[in-house]
C-alpha cells in the first residue's frame, strides 16, 4: 500500500528505512523524500513508526540518556594579559 503518493513510497519501504534506523518522519523524508511535498502522509508515517521503532526512543523511555556524552572541551588558552 502506499504511504506517500506524492514520491510513490509504500509502507513497506519505510518500514525497511525505520529498519535502517531512521526513527522519526524526517529521518524518513531524509532517506525517501516522503513526507516533503504535500505533507498528506507524515501522519501514516508516524502511525508506521510508532513507539519503540527507534533503539534511541525505547533508551529514553527507560530514562537512560539517548546520546553519549560528548568528551568535555578543554579550556580555552588564556590571553597574555589576563590574570590567573
Amino acid at each position: 500500500m502506499y504511504v506517500c503518493s506524492c514520491f510513490g513510497i509504500t509502507e513497506q519501504q519505510v518500514k525497511q528505512h525505520a529498519e535502517n534506523g531512521a526513527c522519526t518522519p524526517r529521518q524518513i523524508a531524509s532517506a525517501c523524500k516522503a513526507g516533503t511535498d504535500c505533507g498528506g502522509c507524515v501522519r501514516r508515517i508516524q502511525a508506521l513508526l510508532g513507539r519503540g521503532a527507534c533503539p534511541r526512543r525505547e533508551l529514553i523511555d527507560r530514562g537512560a540518556p539517548a546520546l553519549a556524552q560528548l568528551p568535555s572541551r578543554p579550556s580555552a588558552p588564556r590571553e597574555l594579559g589576563d590574570a590567573a
